[in-house]
């Protein structure tokens, strides 16, 4: 059991997604203690944002740290950017090569969480409350979002292995997933064959390297959504966004549980009412279900 949860504004503009995130996630922090994990959308920047997963220790750290220059240097990517808070580093790069290539063995080599213009990426152990204490969410400023808290079933409690999970090789695209992949070893296999990556045995990174393959391929992401739901079989429900859009996928048992709310200002998401409930207090609001087996974008 977890808990997912989005939020678009329909206008451009610095809403204030990251504190909007946060309350929606606390209200269903009881599906998911083991982590909290945010993705959010702002401004376009001029560099290449990458978000890491890095030891703790700063023997370990340093090492860490070390291992990404190197690969950046072999790349061509100039570092114009870094902080490095609690179990995470970011930078952000100039870069104007082959940027699946770049990912890839970034990935091979590092603990590469978040790639994008206007993504990031922040997730780790603990509550909303917690990881926010620790990385300064709430101040966060954009026009979209979407996040996640996590029981533990699939992997390991750890950072990495929390979501959201990017899609490898496109900037700007991640997922959070509530639910069960029930042929994640058969899927990823055959992702695997056509030289995808693996970097947990969560299975909700399956619906990030799927969705990466779909659009790898051409197709748009409703197409994307829409073949997604065939192809994978199990119990669920998955967010998806993209630097102008959110959306949605929703399995045919629906049996993982999903609410949104729609107005002239916003679109709204989650496992859980009372996360939509904690953006309008004390006022009664007009919920919808979306049916088994359906799928739906907005954009900004």
């Amino acid at each position: 059991m977890c808990g997912i949860a989005g939020i678009l504004y329909k206008q451009p503009g610095n809403h204030e997604i990251g504190n909007t995130l946060i309350s929606m996630l606390d209200g269903c922090q009881h599906r998911g203690p083991d982590s909290t994990g945010f993705a959010l959308y702002g401004d376009k920047n001029e560099q290449l944002q990458l978000r890491f997963i890095v030891p703790t220790d700063e023997a370990g750290k340093s090492t860490a740290i070390n291992s990404i220059a190197n690969l950046l240097e072999k790349h061509n990517a100039k570092i114009a950017a870094e902080e490095s808070v609690g179990c995470s580093y970011k930078i952000g790069v100039d870069f104007g090569g082959d940027l699946l290539a770049f990912t890839k063995e970034m990935e091979e080599q590092a603990k590469l969480v978040s790639v994008g213009y206007s993504l990031d990426i922040i997730k780790d152990d603990g509550t909303a409350r917690e990881v926010d204490e620790r990385y300064d969410v709430g101040s966060f400023t954009g026009t979209h979002a979407i996040g996640h808290v996590r029981l533990a079933t699939e992997s390991a409690v750890r950072p990495e292995a929390a979501h959201p999970f990017w899609a490898t090789g496109f900037e700007d695209i991640a997922i959070v997933h509530n639910g069960q992949i029930t042929n994640y070893w058969k899927m990823r296999r055959r992702l695997e064959r056509r030289d995808y990556a693996f970097h947990t045995d969560n299975d909700s990174e399956l619906v990030a390297v799927y969705l990466a393959d779909k659009l790898a391929q051409g197709e748009k992401l409703d197409d994307a959504l829409k073949t997604a739901i065939d192809d994978l079989d199990g119990t669920f429900s998955f967010l998806v966004s993209t630097p102008t859009e959110i959306g949605y996928a929703k399995d045919h048992l629906a049996a993982k549980p999903m609410v949104l709310l729609e107005n002239d200002e916003m679109i709204a998401v989650a496992s859980e009412e009372v996360s939509l409930n904690r953006l309008f207090p004390g006022q009664a609001i007009n919920s919808t279900e979306p049916a088994p087996g359906t799928y739906k974008t907005w954009s900004l």
